[in-house]
């Protein structure tokens, strides 16, 4: 450790004395170290005191600017979505929308467009984990030629409420508990389940909430949607239905729910780390934009409201088509400054896009935009480099807290008929180019007396909730009973998972049998329904497990070594791991060095008892008999090929690694291989067959 202390004195040409720090001496800096007005700092190490031992004096301006902005640099965390990370990147037009839409990002194949990406956990606060079961963020801003396009969303298509009205009660009910300030960053406690068991609009999102979706292996491997019905409207004036989607180049992945849970003590920040050394070594990940357009005839054939944010449309039903491709290649230079500051708003749109009236959207409209002056402390938030446009800005808004740049002109007003040849009068409206909201005739539905009401089919909460029941696998049906019964389990209010089963009863009757006998209560009696419910076609789209891509892209796979490993074999597995587009991460009982048997030492990328399996999504073994048997008495090197088969991933091994499978229990199966060519097109899945040989589920 430096010594900060001052240790010698030096005489200056003048006659004059200053300390030399142990740090600083004999050293030339980068650059002057100044203060926040650029006055040089001379010793940024000790404080100005009266004598040696004397009491630091008031006039160290030093010291109390640099205490002063320590006290104030943290600002108030977003109220949801605290737990964020983020990434610049670029959006490319690969299919023109032309005549759809007059949005200048949709017009020429090969645009691309500059954009910043936030994905966040809902429930937690900024420094909760980034692996519990919650919805997750995918905010995308979008800067355009005409100006910012912020597409706010998530990694689930629909969303717990239908009316903003309910906003507060839903985070209030899911954050920590208002007495006692736990759980953090969790849905299952009581005040969540109690609320949402009263509220049946929520039974779709709970089903997507309580699937695999909930609990994704990476941001890299989510999918992304705007939830809402949005407005495309083209040059001349007409409007098309639009619902955005966002579709992962490498496939949906998720954990299970024990790897979960282990990967929370494993990493805390295993989702951030892996979308930075992804970028970083520059596996950038991508999306495909798609989207389903469609108009108010389609919109009126549904039997269900397309205002309605707890519906989808399927895909089967209305294909998505895919417009381009959103890739992400440049990690933030400063987390505060960007993936913090950040300020997403629904309602910043560009011409050619508007909104619906959607009860849920209209009240987002209000709420971004309030949220961020609590934030971010000023009025002239938009003027922060990240959120700052890259297109020309030019308005007669001046002044405020922390105004950032020096509007030139006499006029602060408008209109004026100052010199617009000196440019004193200041920017114009533009009736050609400016956005302009879509004009439509007024239905009966949206004019008349002032109602506090929903429209009548919004009152069907539960068709959508047996859509998605009905589309899943039987293991991904599982996964959602088991996860009922865990979330239920945790609620000591008795009176509530009888009411919530009762809602479950209307999705699927098996279903809500399932969580009771996990909770070992009896059979409420069906809830009743607002709607009868409707038998909606079942929609593979919606699986995870029927669309997984059979890929080691974008994927790591832990390989343990030891002394003696043969060094061929360990080439040879390396190079086709990486061949195949996967990372290789070696892991040893010791980091420093590892002997192989060509007798070269070689340092692990990780130590085996701080490289827990769960960190990897295939695992390779190559250790001879000797290191096999030191391991067999390795508390972490069992466990680390157990959780590997627990969480049902393949294992690639050594004949003489053998004992150490057999000593965890392994039983084989076909993820159980050697190091040939069968262990990478295993490693490539998950063995979802194996499961129920492992543990119980609802």
């Amino acid at each position: 450790m430096t010594d900060r202390t001052t240790y010698e004195t030096r005489r200056g040409e003048g006659g004059e004395t200053h300390q030399v720090t142990g740090a600083s001496a004999g050293k030339q800096g980068h650059g002057t170290l100044t203060s926040n007005q650029g006055i040089p700092v001379s010793d940024n190490q000790n404080s100005l005191k009266s004598g040696r031992r004397g009491p630091t004096l008031l006039e160290d301006f030093v010291l109390r600017e640099k205490i002063f902005h320590f006290d104030h640099e943290r600002i108030p965390e977003r109220i949801v979505h605290a737990r964020g990370s983020a990434a610049h990147g670029y959006f490319e037009l690969t299919h023109s929308l032309s005549d759809v839409t007059s949005a200048d990002l949709f017009q020429r194949v090969g645009d691309k467009v500059p954009v910043f990406v936030r994905f966040s956990t809902v429930a937690g606060g900024a420094g909760s984990v980034d692996t519990p079961r919650d919805v997750r963020g995918f905010a995308v801003k979008f800067y355009t030629r005409e100006g910012n396009w912020d597409l706010v969303g998530n990694n689930i298509p629909v969303f717990f409420i239908q009316d903003a009205i309910k906003f507060p009660d839903l985070i209030h009910a899911v954050k920590m508990e208002a007495d006692r300030a736990f759980p953090q960053a969790a849905s299952a406690h009581g005040t969540f389940w109690d609320f949402v068991s009263l509220m049946p609009e929520t039974t779709h999102m709970l089903m997507w909430a309580m699937s695999d979706r909930a609990i994704p292996r990476s941001l890299r491997t989510m999918q992304g949607f705007g939830i809402h019905t949005f407005r495309f409207v083209n040059s001349e004036g007409k409007s098309t239905f639009v619902k955005f989607h966002w579709t992962p180049k490498l496939g949906v992945q998720s954990t299970v729910w024990d790897e979960a849970l282990k990967l929370q003590s494993a990493d805390n920040d295993f989702h951030r780390r892996d979308l930075w050394e992804a970028i970083a070594s520059g596996n950038f990940p991508e999306w495909e934009l798609g989207v389903q357009l469609f108009d108010e005839e389609f919109a009126a054939s549904l039997p269900y409201d397309v205002l309605d944010a707890t519906k989808i449309i399927p895909e089967e039903l209305l294909p998505v088509k895919p417009v381009g491709r959103l890739v992400l290649d440049r990690n933030p230079d400063n987390f505060f400054a960007e993936t913090e500051q950040v300020a997403y708003c629904p309602a910043n749109i560009v011409p050619g896009i508007d909104f619906t009236n959607d009860p849920l959207l209209q009240g987002r409209l209000f709420s971004y935009l309030d949220t961020q002056k609590s934030r971010l402390g000023t009025a002239n938030f938009h003027q922060l480099p990240i959120n700052a446009p890259k297109c020309p800005m030019h308005n007669f808004q001046r002044d405020g807290m922390m105004q950032m740049v020096v509007p030139k002109g006499r006029a602060n007003y408008e209109p004026n008929s100052l010199d617009q040849a000196n440019e004193e009068s200041g920017p114009r409206e533009c009736p050609a180019t400016g956005f302009r909201s879509f004009e439509r005739q007024t239905g009966k539905e949206e004019q008349g007396d002032k109602l506090r009401v929903r429209a009548e089919l919004f009152a069907d909460h539960y068709s959508q909730a047996r859509l998605f029941w009905k589309s899943l696998t039987a293991s991904e049906q599982a996964h959602v009973a088991s996860a009922f019964v865990f979330e239920l389990s945790k609620v000591e209010f008795q009176h509530v998972p009888p009411r919530m089963i009762a809602n479950l009863l209307n999705v699927d009757k098996r279903l809500g049998e399932r969580v009771a006998e996990g909770l070992g209560i009896d059979l409420p009696d069906a809830n009743p329904c607002a709607r009868e419910p409707l038998e909606l076609e079942p929609s593979p789209a919606l699986s995870i497990q029927k669309n997984m891509l059979e890929t080691l892209e974008g994927r790591k796979i832990g390989i343990l070594i030891a002394d003696g490993t043969d060094a061929a074999m360990l080439d040879q597995v390396t190079a086709a791991v990486r061949a195949a587009g996967a990372t290789a991460f070696l892991v040893a009982p010791k980091v420093g060095s590892v002997k192989l048997s060509s007798g070269e030492a070689i340092a692990a990328d990780g130590q085996l008892a701080g490289s827990p399996s769960v960190l990897f999504d295939a695992l390779a073994i190559l250790l001879d008999e000797k290191a096999t048997k030191k391991m067999l008495s390795e508390a972490a090197a069992i466990q680390w090929v157990m959780d590997g088969f627990g969480h049902l991933k393949a294992i690639g091994h050594t004949q003489a690694s053998l004992p150490l499978l057999q000593k965890a229990g392994i039983e084989p199966d076909e993820g159980i291989t050697g190091l040939d060519a069968h262990f990478l097109k295993a490693a490539a899945k998950r063995f979802w067959e194996r499961e129920p040989k492992l543990r119980s589920l609802a």
